[in-house]
């Protein structure tokens, strides 16, 4: 049987047919960059952010960053999930007791969708860089709940269900710099306050360079009925700098720490002006995904050459045969929390 997406369908998800000729399970959108170089007034650069459904259209968590260099988050709206309209200023935070929030820093953000709350998780400054995490649930009120882990941490990834009655986060430890190395975890909590049981997850392929240096969580996984569909971004180091690219894995569905299968080769890597050339060039990171459960279809988000938002499109039956297809786990994959 094809595998199928567990979700509810999303008829209005943005889409684009896959250009006459081409092979790829993703495609880019001729549209792209969907946000380009100085977006609103006080941000010169919009990418690696979140979208989700919301209302008729969709609503996003953007990471902006300002003419001064820094990077906060930023609320925005669509009607198509294209066409965005982002609000100039920062989202304003307060904590659980109402007292007023604003971290010095803040980028890199996931979207999760559980029982009708819409959290939020980021990398923030809190002794360097860590996981900052909060909640909305109408995109402009924004509380922000505890840290969930200490420095130095990115890459924070909740999954959209709890699973044997536990929430569940990615993350990718790192250290207080571009970070030389990088293994996904997953950590669970009983209340997304205390966080144990780590787990590791998948670890860079030395072998196979596109994702020997790193790799990170991307957008929230996807459930469907062969597995967690996780895109992750993998990291290789040239003599010209990092090079950023997009892979999949399916993770087991009652124990995501368990990878079943993870792409040997990268599905989309930056080939085009927009992801050769910009603030950081060479650059691919996805940070959220679209999903149709009526149709299997997906669009992805993606941040490009840390300038752009961009997407690609696909459809989770073509891009499941080719995790299979080209699947590889590696032992230190299944070697859980024994180190």
């Amino acid at each position: 049987m094809s595998p199928e997406i567990l979700t509810e369908p999303l008829p209005n998800l943005p889409w684009e047919e896959r250009p006459e000729g081409s092979t790829d399970v993703l495609w880019r959108f001729t549209g792209n960059p969907v946000i380009g170089w100085n977006p609103s007034p006080s941000t010169a650069r919009i990418y690696n952010s979140a979208v989700v459904p919301f209302g008729d259209g969709f609503a996003g968590v953007f990471r902006a960053d300002h003419r001064t260099g820094t990077s906060a988050l930023h609320v925005g709206f669509s009607p198509d999930g294209v066409h965005w309209d982002v609000n100039d200023e920062p989202i304003r935070w307060v904590d659980e007791t109402g007292a007023d929030y604003q971290p010095r820093y803040a980028y890199d953000p996931r979207v999760a969708k559980i029982d009708g709350r819409y959290y939020v998780c980021w990398c923030v400054d809190f002794g360097g860089a860590a996981l900052g995490l909060g909640y909305t649930d109408d995109f402009q009120n924004f509380v922000r709940l505890e840290n969930p882990v200490t420095p130095f941490n990115r890459n924070g990834v909740l999954f959209p269900r709890t699973i044997g009655g536990t929430y569940r986060l990615l993350t990718r430890p790192s250290d207080s710099g571009h970070t030389p190395f990088g293994d996904i975890f997953v950590s669970e909590s009983p209340d997304l306050t205390f966080w144990g049981r780590h787990r590791r997850v998948m670890t860079p392929d030395k072998e196979y360079w596109w994702q020997s240096v790193k790799i990170g969580a991307g957008p929230i996984p996807i459930e469907t009925t062969d597995g967690w569909l996780l895109f992750y971004h993998g990291v290789s180091g040239t003599a010209n700098g990092l090079v950023y690219s997009i892979g999949a894995a399916l993770l087991d569905r009652d124990e995501p720490s368990k990878v079943l299968h993870r792409t040997r080769s990268y599905l989309l890597t930056p080939e085009v002006d927009y992801e050769t050339a910009g603030f950081v060039p060479n650059v691919c990171f996805p940070c959220a995904a679209l999903c149709d459960g009526a149709t299997g279809r997906i669009a992805l988000y993606y941040g490009a050459a840390d300038t752009f938002s961009a997407l690609a499109f696909g459809r989770v039956e073509e891009i499941v045969a080719q995790i299979k297809a080209d699947s590889r786990v590696l032992p230190a994959d299944a070697e859980s929390f024994r180190g």
